[in-house]
């Protein structure tokens, strides 16, 4: 696998956070191994990606890896691309740490995870406590996250007899790093465990409980502490993302917290004005259309929308006023309209006089 962080992602080296956000959410979950059971290289691409995206996400080790570069696998210390920059962090490390200490590779943290939850708009609204079925790594329970076959244990790494790291002579300077062969563990898996391949950790379903808030919106996430896998060789776990997505609603649609209708109206009831019985998202609503209202004027039921996520309060519940044309008239209607057409002769209303004195103008 390439050792270009970028190259990995599939980005620039000047991406923004949110581009190299973006491009590891959609190569995780291409190669993610429950989605690519027993590919082998699915999986080292899996791990590659998020090695990438641990570095380039955290300014620090981008800023590192920008002037620096990765050392390639089994690169011996060196003053030209093989890790310039860790040597001098080393030689600074043993000078004050003490130089007589080995130190031995933390265990990995696990890798974090996602999962898409698709909830109804209702649900979104009132808050509601649900299960998923989440996939992850779990600890291999026959080596106890060791790795090792029951009965064998890790034993003591023979090029550095455990202490993790080897030193190297660089003229006057000596100068630690880790040890090529047990990888800074100090410690060998002679005896890899046969459930986990010597992982120390197996794939597994966990069934977990996980409460929406009120007023959630489309695309947030939650994040579910030390619910991602489990670290290999027994590390911490990562966290779980569930993103939250909100199926398409059949009357409303949502604008942060109010939730807009479009609402069939009669011309009867625009002149006249009416008192309506309207959807809401939970029953029905009263809306009150005044007296020449128009077509695609909105009116709000104030409250009545969205809870506000971060403070009190509802948003509102809006309704565009479509006007249905009915296309057959009966001959009472037809008879009322044209005495309403009669009557209404010679009269213009507001938009009427404004066309015709602009169509005037444009006239000579």
């Amino acid at each position: 696998m390439p050792r270009d962080y970028y190259e990995a992602l599939g980005v620039s080296r000047g991406a923004g956070d949110a581009e190299i956000k973006k491009a590891y959410r959609q190569l995780a979950m291409q190669y993610h191994p429950d989605r690519n059971p027993g590919n082998a290289q699915a999986e080292e691409r899996f791990k590659a990606i998020n090695e990438a995206y641990a570095v380039l996400s955290d300014p620090d080790k981008r800023a590192h890896f920008d002037r620096f570069g990765a050392a390639p696998p089994g690169a011996g210390p060196g003053f030209g691309d093989t890790g310039f920059g860790t040597l001098f962090e080393d030689i600074f490390e043993n000078f004050f740490s003490g130089a007589g200490r080995g130190r031995r590779a933390r265990a990995a943290r696990g890798e974090d995870l996602q999962y898409e939850l698709k909830i109804a708009l209702e649900d979104a609204a009132a808050g509601v406590e649900t299960k998923i079925q989440a996939p992850r790594l779990e600890r291999c329970e026959p080596c106890g996250g060791t790795g090792a076959e029951p009965g064998s244990r890790l034993e003591p790494c023979d090029l550095c007899h455990g202490r993790g790291e080897v030193r190297r002579s660089h003229g006057f300077l000596t100068v630690a790093q880790p040890c090529p062969k047990c990888r800074g563990a100090g410690q060998l898996n002679r005896r890899p465990c046969g459930a986990c391949r010597g992982e120390g950790r197996q794939r597994a379903e966990r069934l977990l409980g996980v409460k929406i808030p009120p007023g959630i919106e489309d695309g947030m996430q939650l994040r579910l502490s030390g619910e991602g896998s489990s670290g290999p060789g027994g590390g911490p776990a990562g966290d779980l993302y569930v993103l939250v997505r909100i199926r398409e609603h059949e009357v409303f649609t949502r604008d942060g917290a109010d939730l807009h209708c479009d609402l069939p109206i009669g011309f009867a009831q625009l002149a006249l004005g009416a008192e309506l019985a309207v959807p809401a998202l939970h029953g029905t609503a009263t809306l009150r259309v005044p007296a020449g209202s128009q077509p695609h004027q909105v009116l709000r039921v104030r409250g009545k929308g969205m809870p506000h996520l971060r403070h009190r309060g509802h948003g509102d519940l809006c309704y565009r006023l479509i006007l249905e044309v009915p296309p057959k008239l009966n001959a009472a209607q037809r008879e009322a309209l044209e005495a309403f057409e009669a009557a209404s002769r010679g009269e213009r209303g507001p938009l009427t006089k404004a066309f015709f004195e602009r169509m005037k103008k444009l006239l000579g």
